[in-house]
């Protein structure tokens, strides 16, 4: 039976999939009347499933609003207000509401950087994460339908989340800067770049690239997983990451899509697995870039060391919850 209380945040990030890459390589851009038709087909499959409260979000072009507005079933959706910074900082407000309103599984529809924030902030919460940005490797591009159906039974407890999910690995970044102690996390790639400064959106140059640590090192996939992905392949369920040293005198060279439609040459000095739990050493000259975001002049930092832990959130497959759902009699009544 479902929980009487089971509640399922919906996080939406209206700017994933309109960045600058849009113009700097060939990726397509994801509309608001889309993301707004996800969002009603994501709340009424969460219904079907027997989710009793599903909290959204303000945002500037109302996504949330429109997607619900008239549904009949509309009492049991609450959309939270809150002062709007137009920053990241608007992410962690809403999770952080919804978490407090007794959310414990969430639906991130954007890319990897908007899952990052909900990973970062709750590592012991349950997600699904949603496609609609660019270089996305962490998110699944699936039917909302079927996302939306997998959550819900996650939430309401109709399918076992313990036996049925996986926990993320997670690159978590530490070092002491003069200010202090930091610490950041990474879902998919932390990456050392040359000849880059802090908060630019344009892609990466392949020859600007220095120490990857990945994750997740994947073929079939765009941005740098596949550089690691090219040579030694490593997915969500492998217990291990990648580290890669691009540059030059380079024993190896990758030609990966490093943005969509846009093709670079990587030279590579060395690769090999790595070990959970075992640190990577960072130092020299560069910028810090988790998940695609520079966040850090390595130069300003000591001790700073990179560790893939498996210690994120609970990772929901649409296709397992499903699958589990079926084979326990849990989609179908009996007269």
């Amino acid at each position: 039976m479902p929980s009487e209380n089971a509640a399922l945040g919906i996080v939406v990030n209206p700017m994933s999939g309109r960045d600058v890459r849009r113009v700097a390589a060939r990726a397509s851009t994801s509309q608001h009347h889309e993301k707004q038709q996800q969002v009603t087909r994501l709340v009424l499959a969460a219904l079907e499933q027997g989710v009793q409260r599903i909290f959204l979000a303000q945002e500037p072009f109302r996504i949330n609003q429109r997607a619900v507005e008239h549904l009949p079933e509309r009492d049991k959706v609450k959309i939270l207000e809150f002062p709007l910074t137009h920053t990241s900082k608007d992410t962690e407000t809403m999770v952080d509401l919804m978490w407090a309103q007794g959310c414990r599984t969430f639906i991130v529809l954007g890319g990897d950087g908007t899952n990052r924030i909900v990973a970062r902030r709750y590592p012991d919460c349950a997600l699904m994460p949603l496609s609609t940005g660019t270089n996305n490797v962490f998110p699944l591009t699936i039917e909302a339908s079927l996302a939306g159906a997998a959550a819900g039974l996650i939430a309401t407890g109709r399918v076992d989340q313990k036996s049925q999910t996986l926990r993320c690995k997670r690159v978590h970044l530490k070092g002491t800067s003069p200010n202090g102690p930091v610490h950041d996390i990474a879902l998919i790639d932390a990456v050392v770049l040359k000849n880059d400064n802090l908060g630019s959106l344009l892609p990466f140059s392949g020859t600007d690239l220095d120490f990857l640590v990945l994750t997740r090192a994947e073929p079939a996939s765009v941005g740098l997983s596949p550089i690691g992905g090219y040579l030694e392949p490593c997915g969500h369920h492998d217990d291990f990451g990648v580290l890669v040293r691009c540059g030059n005198p380079a024993t190896k060279t990758v030609r990966v899509p490093i943005s969509p439609g846009l093709w670079n040459t990587v030279p590579v000095q060395f690769h090999r697995k790595l070990p959970l739990d075992e640190p990577v050493y960072l130092e020299g000259e560069g910028i810090l870039a988790y998940d695609g975001d520079r966040t850090h002049d390595l130069g300003s930092l000591t001790n700073c060391t990179a560790t893939i832990f498996r210690d994120g959130p609970f990772i929901i497959d649409p296709a397992q919850v499903l699958m589990a759902a079926s084979q326990h009699g849990v989609l179908f009544d009996t007269p």
